[in-house]
């Protein structure tokens, strides 16, 4: 089997950036993606911290891994905010993505609105489209997150969505506890359904929903051991990002770092 390593949300840590990458450290953990800052989230960010943000991760050999600036969390409905992000939040994670290093960009599938007909399917494809070709001009691949109560809610309609829209450069950020809830089960079944596709993995766990409320990975009902298994069988990703989502936060971040480090150790052995 191959190996895995660790990596984590900075602001699941702290949004102070000095304070998650201190942790980070002490955790033995390289690999680290932005989402909110002290300013705000990226890229809404105040440029003084970003160079920060740069210079504190090359001095502590930290890897910015992706960048996640929220895009797509509409609906579709909502032209004008996805317009807007389409050319304007994007080009600006894109040029501050390239500014610390990363080549990944996550963004969100379309909140739906209630009876939402499936012809709207062909809105989705245009906008999700059109970033995928702004982002891969630049040398950037994207990957949606699929959520609750979104277009990509589930393995199988984000596999599905991904197949139709067609872009190398446009993959999955694979959240199993996202995904609770929703049909098929988010492992094996989900996991299945659009591995082909996963390029991100985000870490967090749920006994009743991810939008009501986290535990730490091992207390609640996503199956970990055997998606971490899948993960190193099939050699998917090089790392894992943990998303805590329950406090507090570096308590629980801890906590998560050292169950998912004994499962992997579990796995090898």
């Amino acid at each position: 089997m191959k190996k895995l390593e660790l990596g984590i949300v900075s602001d699941e840590i702290s949004p102070d950036f000095a304070v998650a990458a201190q942790y980070a450290a002490e955790w033995g953990i390289r690999i680290v993606e932005l989402r909110m800052l002290q300013s705000g989230r990226v890229p809404s960010v105040q440029s003084a911290e970003i160079k920060s943000v740069g210079r504190i991760a090359r001095e502590s050999g930290i890897r910015i891994s992706a960048l996640s600036p929220g895009i797509f969390k509409h609906t579709l409905s909502q032209t004008k905010e996805i317009e807007h992000e389409i050319l304007d939040t994007l080009p600006r994670t894109i040029d501050l993505a390239g500014e610390l290093g990363a080549t990944l960009i996550i963004v969100f599938g379309f909140q739906r609105e209630n009876h939402e007909d499936q012809e709207r399917e062909s809105l989705w494809l245009d906008a999700i489209r059109r970033a995928a070709e702004i982002a891969g001009t630049a040398g950037m691949d994207l990957a949606i997150e699929n959520e609750p109560g979104f277009w990509c809610s589930s393995g199988a309609t984000t596999a599905d969505l991904l197949k139709k829209a067609g872009k190398k450069n446009l993959g999955a950020n694979w959240d199993p506890c996202n995904a609770y809830g929703a049909e098929p089960r988010p492992y094996p079944d989900g996991y299945q359904a659009v591995k082909e596709f996963v390029r991100n993995v985000h870490v967090k766990d749920t006994l009743e929903g991810s939008l009501i409320r986290c535990v730490p990975v091992g207390e609640g009902a996503i199956d970990w051991k055997g998606q971490l298994e899948a993960l190193l069988r099939e050699d998917l990703v090089s790392h894992i990002t943990i998303e805590t989502h329950c406090l507090p936060l570096i308590e629980k971040s801890k906590q998560n770092v050292e169950t998912l480090r004994r499962y992997l150790a579990e796995l090898s052995s």
